[in-house]
């Protein structure tokens, strides 16, 4: 079955994404050792609350067209492989080695650069008229994720 999504669903997804992304970062902040890795894991969870409310506004302000689907879904098959798929794929509850503050970063970068492809794949789900250059913002957000994990890998390693 193939499915077409609006983007206020992708936008949803978003939103429990970025939750899954705090959980991420509140569990390794409480496994690592040291207040500066602590701190910023904190801090990360916190980007990932902001970033949960960004996309919470940037829904509300789709258009009624955007929130539309037009695929006849009585028994809400779509919004179950959305959810299905933002539970398995990116940020989902693994097990985590927290075993030293690389391998921290080095599991988030690769979680959201995940999240970053699942979105461009999810892109061709989004009809243009319901919102699929939205899904652009998403993405950005996403991308700024992964420079600033970058960062601090890099000075992590200095």
């Amino acid at each position: 079955m193939s499915f077409e999504f609006s983007a206020d669903e992708i936008f949803e997804m978003a939103e429990q994404m970025e939750r899954n992304g705090q959980q991420f970062y509140n569990a390794a902040a409480a496994a690592v050792q040291g207040e500066e890795h602590k701190k910023l894991l904190l801090e990360l969870a916190g980007m990932e609350v902001d970033h949960e409310k960004t996309f919470k506004a940037m829904r509300g302000e789709l258009t009624r067209k955007e929130r539309e689907t037009n695929v006849f879904d009585p028994q809400s098959e779509a919004a179950l492989y959305l959810k299905a798929l933002v539970e398995t794929r990116v940020f989902f509850d693994k097990a985590m080695d927290v075993s030293s503050m690389e391998k921290i970063l080095k599991a988030a970068i690769e979680a959201e650069k995940d999240s970053i492809v699942f979105y461009l794949g999810m892109k061709n789900a989004v009809p243009e008229e319901l919102g699929r250059g939205r899904l652009d913002d998403i993405i950005k957000e996403e991308m700024s994720h992964v420079r600033l994990l970058s960062r601090e890998l890099v000075k992590l390693k200095r």
